[in-house]
């Protein structure tokens, strides 16, 4: 169904010249697959070859073209020591150097007596010039093409930055004139060029300034990438819309029980929350909302809420959490207010097997559970419902969108509730969560106490290990978080197990261990043991970043705190603070911090609001690494910088939204070619529901 104009775009890269089997491993590593991805491999640096000075006055330390004589080839005397080629000019003489080159090659590329145009840097060896591996040896014919601005690309190993540069511009040369999806008026204020000249452009970058996201070209492509993601987004909300829902209108006596059995007031930030889901349910379109709020914000009471009422209408209701230990907390706070309602409640994890998920399936099969909280194993092909009208899914940047539309399959017009506590920058909301309605919950439940957060430098490690020890004394509770070593959980897991068998010799049978790959019993028995009974350090990796609640523990030790994201600090953060003793973090980095690292610290250091703490991450580390975003659901921009964009994206919105007011099946000029951009940028469920409409 792709428009055939964009085939030369989406041909593998091994139709390009000079790529075979082994260049196309390494461009899928280094880009992608297919001459598209090379377009959007954009240069990061530049290199200005059109200095061509004489010899005698080349600057030390610059990259230089020069025109010189080859007078003498001198080999190595080791295997170790390199090849020395002595050129000259009217000037001076020059080095060209080589290590483990090839004589043979030497030989056809600088015979003697030939003259050739070199270029590369200039550096001095005692009293001689000399170039260590030129980057260019052309012949005096050649010079104009050599003599210019050269772009710099990202690299990986076994591409060099010649081979780079050649394949990408032989990619970006086979772009295609295609028909513009941009408002006339919006291109001329901006002073845009067209979709070909501006990916040309950026490809050719004349100075410094030209590399930089405000220039016109960069401006233009990445306006193109946000209006395609707005645009996408837009359809799909507005498909969403037209799709018959089924209104959900509870009459109140499940949620005032409900509410009644609370130790507390709902916050007026929850009331509001909740007003803004129940008129989504009793409305006939399908809801499709975004509960945002911080740690400990109340979330959970919420979504009860919106869950019963949807009882209360006659349907089921079931929340999806991404993990066992998540799943279990939500049933811990939830069933006692079920019980209050007089609702029966039951929980489904991958863990549950044979005649107890018999039973479990048997009861959600023929209504008489109203209420279900599981993970994944609620969408699974054997899980079905009599009726469920709404499902809750927290922590949604965990699942894919296809995991949050397999619950929805569950029903008939289910309605749905997106819940999660990684507060997200607004900027984000709109990329990734822009099919949505979006509610906040501010602030914290009265009784929550402020922790104090420290930072301290690993040296005072000791001293703090004294610390933790005299708090173990008294009868507290402390988790130690150990640090992100490496991609990999393994190496996590290293140091994790390194540091429980030093802290467990110091505090012998206080101390127990957590972390991912431990089977769902151990885990349980382990928290367990830290909640209720003797373990009173717990030593961890992220694993109990969301979802361990132990209102007892008043301590967290996070190490090397430098090498974790800010929201993921806060979230760690949130584990503590959780009852009415006052709670104390430390947070311990590897000297010398750098700038970035400083920022992040100081911002914890002085705040807890996760939405401030959000939004300076997103300034900090850029939306690419935000909230683990290259293995969660949210967008990947390849072109789009939304710290130094974002006014684009607010434009691309309010442009999406007038577009499909006016056409809103893209049959118009215009919209036809909309459809060859979302098509450019892949926005496979904006096309999806284009089609099926």
């Amino acid at each position: 169904m792709r428009p055939n104009i964009l085939n030369p775009l989406f041909a593998e890269v091994t139709a390009l010249p000079g790529v075979g089997p082994r260049f196309a491993k390494l461009f899928a590593k280094l880009a992608g697959t297919r001459a598209l991805d090379l377009c959007w491999h954009l240069p990061s640096g530049l290199i200005d070859r059109s200095y061509q000075p004489r010899l005698a006055e080349a600057e030390i330390g610059r990259v230089a073209t020069v025109t010189v004589t080859v007078i003498e080839v001198e080999p190595g005397r080791t295997a170790r020591q390199p090849l020395r080629v002595r050129c000259e000019d009217a000037t001076s003489t020059l080095d060209l150097v080589f290590f483990h080159a090839k004589p043979d090659w030497i030989a056809k590329q600088l015979p003697l007596g030939a003259t050739r145009v070199v270029s590369g840097k200039i550096e001095s060896f005692g009293s001689h010039l000399q170039m260590v591996h030129p980057d260019y040896i052309a012949s005096p014919e050649e010079k104009d093409s050599l003599a210019g601005v050269e772009p710099v690309y990202p690299l990986t190993a076994g591409l060099t930055p010649k081979t780079v540069t050649k394949t990408v511009r032989t990619a970006v040369a086979r772009a295609p004139e295609l028909p513009d999806w941009l408002d006339p008026a919006l291109r001329r204020q901006r002073g845009w060029p067209d979709w070909r000249m501006a990916l040309q452009a950026v490809h050719a970058p004349e100075s410094e300034a030209d590399l930089k996201p405000e220039t016109a070209a960069r401006q233009r492509l990445a306006y193109d990438e946000l209006l395609a993601n707005q645009l996408a987004l837009a359809i799909v909300r507005l498909n969403q819309r037209k799709a018959r829902g089924r209104a959900l209108r509870g009459d109140g006596h499940l949620t005032a029980k409900a509410l009644a059995a609370l130790p507390f007031d709902l916050t007026p930030a929850q009331r509001q929350a909740w007003a803004e889901i129940a008129a989504d349910l009793a409305t006939e379109t399908r809801m499709l909302r975004l509960l945002q709020g911080d740690v400990g914000s109340g979330k959970t009471v919420v979504a009860l809420l919106a869950m019963l009422t949807a009882i209360e209408a006659g349907h089921q209701a079931a929340l999806m959490a991404p993990t066992e230990i998540l799943a279990r907390q939500h049933y811990e706070t939830i069933a006692p207010l079920a019980e209050a309602a007089g609702v029966e409640l039951l929980v489904l994890t991958g863990r549950d097997k044979g005649k107890g998920r018999a039973a479990a399936l048997g009861r959600l099969a023929d209504g008489s559970a109203k209420l279900a909280i599981g993970t994944h194993a609620l969408f699974q092909q054997d899980v079905a419902f009599a009726d469920l009208g709404l499902a809750v899914i927290d922590e949604q940047h965990r699942f894919g969108v296809h995991q949050r539309l397999s619950l929805a399959a569950k029903g008939r017009a289910v309605d749905v509730l997106v819940m999660t506590a990684t507060p997200i920058p607004r900027t984000l909301v709109l990329t990734a969560y822009g099919d949505m309605e979006s509610s906040r919950i501010t602030g914290k439940p009265p009784g929550r106490q402020p922790v104090d957060t420290r930072t301290l430098p690993l040296e005072r490690l000791e001293e703090v290990v004294q610390a933790v020890g005299r708090k173990i004394a008294e009868g507290g509770k402390v988790y130690w978080v150990c640090p992100l070593v490496e991609e990999s959980e393994t190496g996590d897991l290293a140091a994790a197990e390194e540091r429980y068998a030093q802290l467990s010799e110091r505090f012998p049978g206080k101390a127990g261990l957590l972390h991912g790959r431990m089977k769902a019993t151990d885990k349980d028995a382990v928290m367990a043991g830290f909640a209720e009974g003797p373990l009173q350090l717990l030593v961890a990796t992220t694993v109990i970043e969301v979802g361990v609640n132990v209102p007892s523990a008043t301590v967290m030790v996070v190490e090397q705190a430098e090498r974790f994201g800010l929201a993921q600090l806060h979230q760690l953060r949130g584990r503590i603070g959780r009852g009415s003793e006052k709670s104390i973090c430390l947070l311990l980095y590897a000297s010398p911090l750098g700038q970035v690292a400083r920022e992040r610290l100081k911002v914890l250091r002085e705040t807890d609001d996760g939405f401030r703490i959000a939004e300076t991450d997103l300034e900090l580390r850029g939306a690419g690494e935000l909230l683990g975003t290259r293995q969660s659901g949210l967008p990947q921009f390849r072109l789009a910088d939304l710290e130094t964009q974002a006014d684009l994206l607010a434009v691309a919105r309010d442009d999406a939204r007038l577009i499909l007011e006016r056409d809103p099946e893209l049959q118009n000029a215009r919209g036809q070619a909309l459809r060859v951009l979302l098509y450019l940028f892949e926005r496979d469920e904006g096309i999806r529901y284009l089609r099926s409409g």
